[in-house]
């Protein structure tokens, strides 16, 4: 019976091979409505003034919540392990706004 459940709440999971070699960011934006959140992950180049939005996000407010969850729990696993991060230095200032509540990671 148990093994019945374990199987229907199993999901099977497609990485595609174009996925998988990932998108390098340094520069995550966030900003979010009453309904969701949006996450854009941007590269940033030294010496460039343009940066590209390399991915974009949107995800739930209850997802949101355990996104950050998973990432804090992810973070201590990795300073056990290797100690703590550091930052290296401030995080970039930018003159954006677009109209609503914005964060930066």
């Amino acid at each position: 019976m148990a093994e019945d459940l374990e199987k229907q709440n199993q999901i099977n999971i497609e990485l595609t091979e174009e996925i998988a070699e990932g998108e390098y960011a340094n520069l995550a934006m966030i900003s979010h409505s009453s309904s969701e959140f949006v996450i854009d992950f941007i590269r940033l180049m030294p010496g460039l003034p343009k940066a590209k939005v390399k991915s974009r996000v949107v995800i739930t407010p209850e997802h949101a919540k355990r996104l950050m969850a998973a990432l804090a729990d992810n973070i201590r696993k990795y300073e056990d392990s290797f100690g703590e991060i550091k930052h290296s230095q401030e995080a970039p200032m930018f003159p954006m706004n677009f109209g609503g509540t914005m964060g930066e990671a």
